[in-house]
């Protein structure tokens, strides 16, 4: 059988994340890596760009859309 998890154990773990945390909604930004696919002007051919970006609550739909 499972263990039971008490809101004092999520906190406890909440308190234990590192990274920068969000001025707006106080949740820590979680990185990701954003790929995205552009046609070159020169050549015709398309490239792939890699960005990483910072996600956390407020930002999530303007990133994921």
């Amino acid at each position: 059988m499972a263990k039971q998890q008490t809101f004092a154990d999520k906190a406890a773990k909440a308190a234990m994340m590192k990274g920068s945390k969000c001025p707006a909604c106080g949740e820590i930004f979680q990185p990701i890596l954003m790929v995205t696919s552009e046609k070159s002007s020169q050549s015709g051919s398309w490239k792939f760009n890699e960005r990483r970006v910072q996600v956390c609550k407020c930002n999530e739909k303007k990133v994921y859309s």
